[in-house]
């Protein structure tokens, strides 16, 4: 080891290996000003965190390396190399081209560069040489024409689009010497643009906006290069906002200052400098202050509500809609169905059809998909165009099986055009399953993506686990009782039914089961540190059912793993090769596969589940994982990282799903409540298994939940 500081130019070659962790790239060695490669043959080598990185690193691409360097010899066919590997540097830039022939390499290797090769790179350079950098940077009706002599539209638009990332690169690169993190570093870009640094240099806590902790900021701003003392009313403001954002984490819409002072005090170290805080956030509008309750409202989310309540107080005066073409429409509907409905269901299906916004609640078994599909069969017999949306991609898989309409996921809703009325479609309606989910910014997103003449159906259980974001909005509308709402709360028992929709009930409602065992649930009494190994051996009775659900991420990994050595230890592994070195992840062929983003053009979901099928590894895809529904998944990069165990997952992963049979490792803390478990045994669809200790159920179970206890102004704007 060679622990003197080096540095190197390269241009990328390969990029062997990319995670939320670690990205590894390698490329050839650049002389200085010069685009051929270094005398002696030798490769340059890169491991680092992804997020200490200015910019994404590709193929073509000059980066300038320091730190210190590890050397080594690998066989590359029948003579040996010399790799220098660098892992996380002291310095790491990605430079733009120097000269004219590395532009020229650089344009025509970088894969961002669509059909523009060297001859074109070479002409772009012999016509306008150094001055081309800045013809690039800006993108203007005149610059295009300039490069008309040389290039066609097409590799126009291409050029712009590929050079679109390398414009604020100098910016970049400045940030990362900052310690400002690239997914900061791109928030920030996307809203300053090249005014950035100088954004920065005027304040730097306004990176607290964009998601950065304020004690990283608090090291940068106490600097030489900031100098900022501990009363300037920037950083005070910047301390109200990460007090306010810590809150809204929690899923308030608001709060109160005996809440926020004690945050406050932590952050400033100084009961004055809190006082100050309050008045500098005052006076920045951060916050909107109710004079009646003494309420701190932060304005975005204060905007937020009012939006939405507007829209839904606007649709909801539109009622009594009920008439002889809706009539019509609900005979046709209710003559298809292969049974008769209940009163309730009944006026279910009528309350939807003569308002233009309306819910449809209740628990498990009381028949609100009955109802749902009802009144979607009616709707598109009056000529709705219908939209039907769920949080996961798993909910939206089961919504269809569910109604037979075409679904997708709310992200997938957002990304197409906003759903206007059209000559040929006048009509149309938006259906949100499993709305207990839905958080105020994206029902915000909904309302502003949707024509005011749209109608919605909202659809859940407002007693199963509120969003993750701020807010409760359905069980908001609900308790306000602006919008029109039928509760479904009779659970029809069926012959050989699994008794799982009356046991949920019965924990809904606070009241232990007086037996913990009954019909096809079963309660395993164990000690809390046997409930891993217990889950494990459930699940090995019956692995291509059953989904393991356990409250928190690390009991989610301690049970993945040990299911994993238990049921696949000689699967083999995943991994690549770098220069003769292996490197590994640990998943294993024949595991069960869960993935935590939405890769749409892979067909992907968050929370899509599959098996991993294959690791025979080529030059682009690391081997096949096929989902659940069938489809083969090959892994790439962008896969890869998005790809964990799925053996047991959150309850906020299954929720809006279900499986055949559901595993509960429950314990006490601070996440189980009643609602909690309620939540997770509804995810079953046949057979319940719970894993805990009897005296903690009966105590969770008659203990009220938390997790309703919410501020969220918008029920009080739904009254108004």
């Amino acid at each position: 080891m060679n622990a003197l500081i080096h540095k190197e130019r390269l241009r990328i070659t390969s990029i062997h290996f990319k995670t939320s962790k670690w990205i590894i790239f390698s490329g050839v060695p650049l002389a200085k000003n010069s685009y051929k490669v270094n005398s002696g043959k030798y490769y340059v080598s890169i491991k680092i965190n992804p997020v200490d990185l200015p910019i994404e690193p590709s193929i073509g691409q000059h980066w300038l390396v320091s730190g210190t360097r590890d050397i080594g010899e690998i066989e590359t066919g029948d003579y040996l190399m010399e790799q220098h590997t660098y892992e996380s540097p002291h310095l790491i830039e990605c430079q733009l081209p120097e000269t004219g022939e590395q532009f020229i390499q650089f344009i025509a290797k970088e894969k961002q560069f669509k059909g523009i090769g060297e001859s074109k790179a070479r002409a772009l350079w012999d016509t306008f040489g150094s001055k081309l950098f800045s013809i690039l940077r800006d993108d203007c009706e005149a610059n295009r024409e300039s490069l008309l002599s040389i290039l066609s539209t097409d590799s126009i638009n291409a050029i712009y689009e590929g050079y679109q990332k390398y414009k604020n690169l100098e910016h970049c690169n400045w940030m990362s010497k900052q310690k400002i993190p690239a997914n900061i570093q791109q928030r920030l870009l996307k809203h300053h643009g090249e005014n950035s640094i100088k954004s920065i240099k005027l304040n730097p806590y306004l990176l607290v906006g964009f998601g950065m902790p304020f004690k990283d900021i608090d090291k940068l701003a106490i600097s030489d290069l900031f100098n900022i003392s501990n009363n300037d009313h920037r950083r005070l403001s910047a301390a109200l906002e990460a007090a306010i954002r810590k809150e809204i984490e929690k899923g308030h819409t608001y709060t109160e200052q005996a809440i926020l002072k004690p945050y406050l005090t932590k952050l400033l170290k100084d009961k004055a400098l809190v006082a100050e805080a309050f008045k500098a956030g005052h006076d920045k509008a951060q916050y909107i202050l109710n004079p009646n309750i003494g309420t701190y409202h932060p304005t975005a989310q204060l905007i937020m509500e009012n939006v939405v309540v507007k829209r839904l107080i606007k649709l909801a005066s539109k009622n009594n809609l009920y008439d002889k073409l809706v009539d019509t429409a609900y005979q046709v509907a209710v003559q298809e169905l292969p049974y008769k409905l209940t009163d309730k269901q009944s006026e279910a299906v009528t309350t939807c059809l003569g308002n233009t916004v309306s819910c449809i609640t209740g628990g498990a078994g009381t028949g609100k998909t009955t109802v749902l599909r009802t009144v979607l069969k009616a709707y598109h017999q009056m000529g709705y165009v219908i939209h039907a949306v769920a949080l996961s991609g798993r909910a939206a898989k089961r919504l269809h099986e569910s109604i037979g309409f075409f679904t997708s996921t709310i992200a997938k809703l957002l990304r197409n055009s906003p759903i206007e009325p059209s000559s040929d479609k006048s009509k149309h309606l938006l259906v949100i399953d499993e709305a207990s989910m839905i958080d105020l910014p994206t029902m915000y997103r909904l309302v502003n993506h949707i024509a005011p003449s749209v109608h919605i159906i909202f659809t859940g259980d407002p007693d199963q686990l509120p969003p993750i974001g701020c807010g409760k909005v359905l069980a908001d509308i609900i308790q306000s009782g602006t919008v029109a709402n039928t509760k479904l709360d009779i659970v029809k028992r069926q012959e050989g039914s699994s008794g799982i929709p009356e046991y949920s009930t019965l924990v809904n409602q606070g009241k232990t089961p007086k037996t913990l065992s009954t019909g096809a649930i079963f309660f395993h009494e164990v000690n809390k540190n046997d409930i891993p190994q217990v889950c494990c051996n459930l699940y090995q009775k019956s692995p291509e059912n059953s989904r393991i659900i356990a409250p928190t991420k690390q009991l989610v990994s301690e049970i993945n793993k040990l299911t994993q050595t238990t049921l696949n230890h000689k699967g083999s592994l995943l991994k690549f090769e770098m220069h003769g070195e292996y490197f590994y992840q640990n998943l294993r062929v024949n595991d069960v596969i869960l993935f935590t983003q939405n890769n749409y053009d892979k067909g992907v979901q968050n929370g899509s589940l599959g098996v991993l099928t294959s690791v025979e590894a080529t030059s682009d895809k690391y081997g096949e994982v096929t989902l659940d529904t069938g489809e083969v998944i090959e892994i790439d990069q962008p896969i890869l990282d998005c790809m964990e165990l799925g053996y047991a997952i959150t309850l906020h992963k299954a929720q809006g799903s279900q499986f055949p049979r559901i595993i509960i490792a429950f314990q006490k803390g601070r996440i189980v409540d009643r609602a909690w478990l309620y939540t997770a045994i509804t995810r079953a669809e046949n057979e319940v298994h719970i894993v805990g200790s009897a005296d903690d159920f009966k105590g969770i179970v008659e203990q009220q939940s938390n997790s309703h206890k919410r501020n969220s102004y918008l029920l009080e704007l739904l009254k108004t």
